[in-house]
């Protein structure tokens, strides 16, 4: 049958097949398996038809454990039912697979298979969830590249629907998922023939239906349930002939040759890999290159690896084969071998096969790349006389020496392949750029492509690196590019740290640098081995000014679209005009929600793009470049500085995979030092604030909104401004506390700001400008000075906006976006109390930027003291947290209880006991406790007595007006302690002391914090967040509320609004936000606040202050406008899209502070003034709204009132509740 071709990666492959064969898809958010129920919900909006002539009803549930429920329940009521997930969201549905798989239920998991979190979160790709769910009766179907997730995902759907046995069809997480391939696709009407009609009516007549009732889901005692288990292996039996039949039908339509198990190699191979996924694409490259160089090699691809066929990988392997490896994407810890080694191991053993030597390998956890010099090193270890068993490849295991030696390996890609790859900033643009490139090559000529998408660990601004490959023969190539004939720098910040870019271009390539400098500016900039490397190589070097550029044309920071022309003019993949024409089809499709406007920028950029780069005439002199030796010496904590130089510095450069297991040894529980982030100085910024003292009134509102602590003011005695840097700004302190007394500054750090401007929003002296990065760069030393150099002023730190920015943020130059609300928010309360907070952090956003292995942006203060950051999980962050506190409240309390104890020993000291009682006395007051504890601390010092020193003392008069009629004896025992050796008094008051000091860091009272967003506040985390409020305990619950899951994507939570688009509402919500602030307050005893820190600094501020200080549960909800959102004019409008929000009455500022009651006080306080109108132009002003007025003006309208309705009722209420709480 002939097949159109489409562009796509393995993720819309997936959606496009399932959505035949579903009539409903209960789904959650999960990456990297999300994007497949967005495919399906957009399909749905727009009134795509099934094969059963239905759109799919596509329901987003609160928990991956909850739309497991919902397909299990979906079914037994008769309709066709899918699901997306991946890792934890596939575990978390293991139990109601049991469930389905026992009532023999056809449905089919979609499965992108991601990497389970350990000792951290990996959101990438291997088998270890796949692999958790062998025992759940599930059946199990691989691919591994795009084509074949087309072509075999109807088997999965066909098969379950007549053997009665549910399907995980799973692929590569990100590998394949993410891949974007030029593939043949299915016509409806082929996969509509292949479906057994009778096996669907049956399936109909089997579901539950008051029509016909019967009961499904009793309960069964040890009589009888091991017979009932055992009645469903005929299914299991029957199945892997039905998955054949299907096979066979998919192999007549489009003439392929699926089988259970393939074989691609030689027919007399003597070494053969056993392997599934993406992984046989990598071997089947190496298997042509050795074969073709008289080497007999193959390779066996498991398709159905559950229920497992003994026979058919038999049959499979050549009788040649001798010696066999089986490779596995997954870890067992502790286990005999991993999950396909051992069904080999079983199959051949059970076969009684025994003439052949089966070793094991383990690769490509976590989407650890795996290049064919990782494959080679695998039939070379099969080629020796005893190879290496449970092996691994693609690093360097220096601890256990399980790892194969690589070497440098030949190019196995199709000939004649061209390759490309494009280092960007997370956010800046270049990976959408690159998939609207390869889509374009793709759909529009004759050649095959691919596209892959690297990232590095960060939540935005941190590096991305696109792989592109075209070509006239099919490529297979999953692996990253290392020789490239295009390679193209989209941040000058990468020149000047120096990462290794050009020494991927092939000789004769191109290499494009996208920066402001003039010639001698960029042979400054350029290292020698980058020159050398230029030279003697013949790389074309070409520069392009695409910052200026993209200014200009009113793209603001946004150089993708003018890099991408740029691309295509140099490349020459097509002709010109229609590569221009084509580019700017792509961006009216991609950026038409964002406005007419917005596309039409885009096109400009496109037009300039075309012509802007410039050749650079490389001097031969570049050839023997050499550099000046300078070795940087980095200061600091020395746990820091260990883990800065041996694991930060490489993973940076996305040199990380060099990195040996013993790197990781003084790490293996995934604990790492505070600070790292410090030392990164990524310079990723274009621009950056420039600040003019002589405007500045010092009322610190930039530092205040900063979401990356780059900008911090100073206050100076005469002789640190005396030793501050020659470029440094100071001036008196103008008024209130400080003045007279200290000087001023303002600092800024050029080299670690994100470039949003938002503070440049909030100054109302406009004394903040942003200018060119490079002219501020001897700003950087000023600093570095201040933070290092100038101590803290606590006589002018207070809980006000311009005194709390006195006080050292311990969250710094984190990877959130530019312009993020989430971490000025958390920056803040790091500020007011990080030197004894607990953080318990909810997978998402603020885990990704608040957690990146090796590069905390977390850290100390000048006595070692900091935020103690965990996280969890999604699902559980609240119960994680409040486990916290639990530990850390337990182990106070039998301080306490030591602690009276002591002040009950009449002998103890008068000094000691008034400590004692002191800290007893402040134990729930965090800030008169930390005073408490150190005079504790310092006491209980003191007090102990030791041996040597004592019994001189107890034989003098002094002793006995101390301790009276007891000296003798005590001194006696002292004695006796001497002559036994011991070191130190063990009288009641001594062991009560050192058992104390034994858990001093317990004694402080702490502040714990669990931070998360609203899609786990309000939807997955919602259960745990209400217990632990309802627990009555002192924790505080902080969201950041962007009404979405950002991290994921941006699916739609019940945090979302009324008309707001998002993925599973594509065509808007249709029901308004829960009210969780309402929901917190109905028990009465927890504090409740709705904070807009740029709507009211103030309000903001105390509300934090507040939580902390009652002695109850807190729940703080923070309105954080998101890169989501796409607000006009970008994230630099941050803070005022806050305060837009709260003047219009969209979001409402209050606080509920249940201690008020007991002062016989209001305990709810509106801080919001009654709404002043511009509803509308509000919504208005970002996409996510306006958007809808676009695909569905009609609906917009009406969504849009019922907003404004809504928001109008809700304030009405607010102001009933303030007159109910009156007392």
């Amino acid at each position: 049958m002939a097949r159109k071709f489409k562009t796509m990666d393995g993720n819309n492959a997936a959606a496009y097949v399932s959505y035949a064969f579903t009539e409903v898809a209960g789904i959650y958010p999960i990456t990297p398996s999300s994007p497949m129920a967005d495919y399906v919900d957009q399909w749905a909006a727009q009134g795509q038809k099934n094969i059963f002539g239905t759109t799919v009803k596509v329901i987003e549930m609160q928990s991956e454990a909850g739309a497991a429920g919902t397909v299990h329940g979906s079914l037994a009521a008769g309709a066709l039912t899918t699901t997306y997930t991946a890792s934890q969201g596939l575990l978390l549905m293991i139990p109601n697979m049991y469930k389905i798989a026992g009532e023999l239920l056809p449905a089919v998991f979609h499965v992108s298979a991601r990497t389970v979190a350990a000792q951290s979160l990996n959101i990438f790709g291997d088998h270890s969830d796949v692999m958790s769910c062998r025992q759940t009766g599930f059946a199990m179907l691989a691919e591994g590249n795009v084509q074949e997730v087309m072509d075999l995902a109807p088997v999965a759907h066909l098969s379950a629907i007549k053997g009665r046995v549910p399907f995980i069809n799973f692929f590569d997480g990100f590998r394949t998922s993410h891949e974007i391939q030029k593939v043949a696709i299915w016509d409806y009407k082929d996969l509509a023939e292949m479906v057994d009609m009778d096996a669907v009516e049956a399936f109909r007549k089997r579901a539950l239906n008051p029509e016909r009732p019967t009961m499904r889901g009793s309960h069964e005692n040890g009589d009888i349930f091991f017979q009932h288990r055992e009645a469903c292996n005929p299914y299991y039996d029957a199945l892997p002939e039905i998955v054949e039949e299907y096979m066979g039908k998919v192999n007549e339509k489009l003439g392929t040759n699926y089988q259970l198990f393939n074989y691609y190699g030689a027919e007399d191979a003597d070494r053969v890999i056993i392997a599934m996924g993406s992984i046989c694409d990598v071997a089947e490259e190496v298997i042509d290159y050795l074969n073709a160089n008289g080497q007999k090699v193959g390779l066996i691809k498991v398709r159905l690896y559950r229920p497992f066929r003994a026979d058919k990988l038999i049959a499979a392997i050549p009788a040649t084969a001798k010696k066999i490896a089986v490779l596995d994407r997954t870890k067992e810890p502790g286990a005999l071998g991993d999950p396909l080694y051992l069904d080999v191991i079983t199959a051949l053993s059970t076969a009684g096969i025994t003439d052949k030597t089966v070793v094991a390998g383990r690769y490509g956890l976590g989407s650890k790349d795996t290049p064919p010099k990782s494959v080679f090193a695998v039939y070379e270890n099969l080629a020796q006389d005893a190879p290496k068993n449970h092996f691994t490849i693609g690093i360097v295991d220096d601890v256990t020496n399980s790892s194969l030696e690589e070497h440098d390996a030949p190019n196995t890609a199709a000939e004649g392949t061209i390759e490309c790859k494009f280092w960007g900033l997370g956010g800046d643009g270049t990976v959408g750029a690159n998939k609207n490139s390869i889509k374009i090559i793709g759909d529009h000529t004759d050649k095959y492509v691919q596209a892959y998408f690297q990232y590095d660990s960060k939540k935005t601004g941190g590096v991305t690196i696109s792989h592109l490959r075209f070509g006239d023969k099919p490529i297979k190539s999953p692996y990253y590019i290392n020789k490239a004939d295009f390679v193209a720098c989209h941040n000058p910040s990468y020149i000047t740290k120096g990462y290794k870019m050009v020494q991927d271009v092939k000789p004769g390539g191109v290499f494009l640098i996208n920066c402001q400098w003039s010639f001698e500016e960029l042979e400054h900039h350029l290292n020698a081995e980058t020159k050398r490397y230029i030279a003697k190589n013949n790389v074309q070097l070409y520069t392009i000014n695409a910052i200026d550029l993209a200014i200009q044309v009113g793209m603001g920071k946004r150089t993708n679209t003018i890099l991408q022309s740029a691309f295509f003019s140099l490349a020459k993949v097509m002709p010109e005009a229609e590569a221009i024409g084509y580019m700017k089809d792509a961006a009216e499709h991609s950026y038409l929600k964002k406005g007419r406007d917005v596309v039409e920028k885009n096109w400009s950029a496109i037009d300039a793009g075309a012509t802007a780069y410039v050749k650079i005439d490389v001097p031969a002199a570049w050839a023997e470049a050499v550099d000046a030796p300078a070795e940087e010496v980095l200061v600091g904590d020395p746990a820091t500085v260990k883990l800065v130089k041996n694991v930060l510095t490489p993973v940076d450069k996305m040199d990380g995979d060099s990195l040996p297991v013993s790197a990781f040894e003084d790490y293996v529980d995934g604990q790492f030092a505070l600070g790292a982030s410090a030392y990164e100085k990524r310079g990723v910024a274009v621009t950056v604030p420039s600040w003019d003292e002589t405007k500045c009134i010092q009322c610190n509102n930039c530092a205040y909104v900063c979401p990356h602590a780059t900008i911090r003011p100073f206050a100076l005695t005469e002789e640190e401004a005396a030793k501050a840097p020659a470029a440094a700004k100071i001036v008196p302190v103008k008024a209130g506390k400080g003045k007279g007394v200290y000087s001023y500054t303002m600092a800024v750090s050029p080299l670690d700001c994100m470039g949003c401007g938002v503070c440049v929003g909030v100054c109302p002296t406009s004394a903040i400008t942003m200018v060119p990065q490079e002219s501020q760069l001897p700003q950087q030393d000023v600093f570095n000075y201040m933070v290092s150099s100038v101590a803290e002023k606590k006589d002018i730190q207070d809980n006000t906006v311009k005194g709390s920015q006195f006080r050292q943020p311990m969250l710094e130059f984190s990877g959130s976006c530019a312009g993020c609300a989430e971490t000025s928010y958390a920056r803040l309360v790091t500020q007011l109390f990080g030197d004894r907070m607990y953080i318990s952090n909810a997978t998402g956003c603020s885990s990704i930027w608040g957690g990146p292995a090796a590069t905390s942006p977390y850290c100390t203060n000048q006595e070692g003291r900091g935020p103690a950051w965990s996280n969890s999980l999604f699902e559980d962050n609240a119960e994680h947290g409040y486990g916290m506190y639990i530990a850390q409240e337990t182990i106070r309390e039998s301080l306490a209880e030591k602690t009276r104890k002591l002040i009950a020993v009449d002998y103890a000291d008068a000094g000691l006991k008034a400590a004692a009682q002191a800290w007893l006395d402040t134990m729930a007051d965090g800030e008169a406790n930390k005073a408490a504890t150190k005079a504790y601390v310092a006491a209980l010092e003191e007090s102990i007595l030791k041996v040597e020193e004592a019994v001189p003392f107890l034989e003098s008069d002094e002793s006995k007006k101390v301790f009276g009629d007891y000296r003798d004896t005590l001194r006696d025992h002292m004695k006796a302690l001497q002559a036994a050796g011991e070191t130190y008094c063990d009288c009641e008051a001594c062991t009560l002391a050192r058992e104390i000091l034994a858990k001093k860091e317990y004694l402080a009272k702490k502040s714990v914090w669990i931070f998360g967003g609203d899609g786990w506040a309000y939807d997955i985390g919602f259960g745990g967040v209400d217990h632990v409020l309802a627990s009555g305990e002192d924790v505080n619950v902080f969201v950041f509320d962007t009404e979405v899951y950002s991290n994921t994507g941006g699916q739609a939570s019940k945090s979302s609004n009324i008309g707001q688009v998002a993925q599973f509402a594509a065509a808007g919500k249709t029901v308004a936000k829960k009210s969780l602030a309402e929901i917190a307050m109905t028990y009465g005893y927890v504090y409740v606040a709705q904070v807009a820190m740029g709507a009211n600094m103030n309000q903001t501020l105390k509300a934090i202050a507040e939580a902390e200080a009652y002695h109850g549960p807190s729940l703080i909800i923070g309105y954080a406008p998101c890169e989501m959102h796409s607000i006009k004019g970008g994230m630099a409008n941050c803070q005022a899209e806050m305060k837009k929000a709260v003047e219009c009455g969209y979001w409402n500022l209050f606080r509920f502070n249940p201690a008020l009651k007991a002062e016989g006080k209001n305990p709810f306080t509106l801080d919001s003034k009654a709404p002043a109108g511009g509803y509308q132009e509000f919504l208005m002003n970002e996409a996510r709204y306006s958007s809808l007025t676009r695909s569905f003006p009609d609906r917009a309208k009406e969504l849009f009132a019922l907003n404004e309705e809504t928001a109008k009722a809700r304030y009405e209420k607010l102001i009933r509740m303030q007159k109910m709480y009156e007392v």
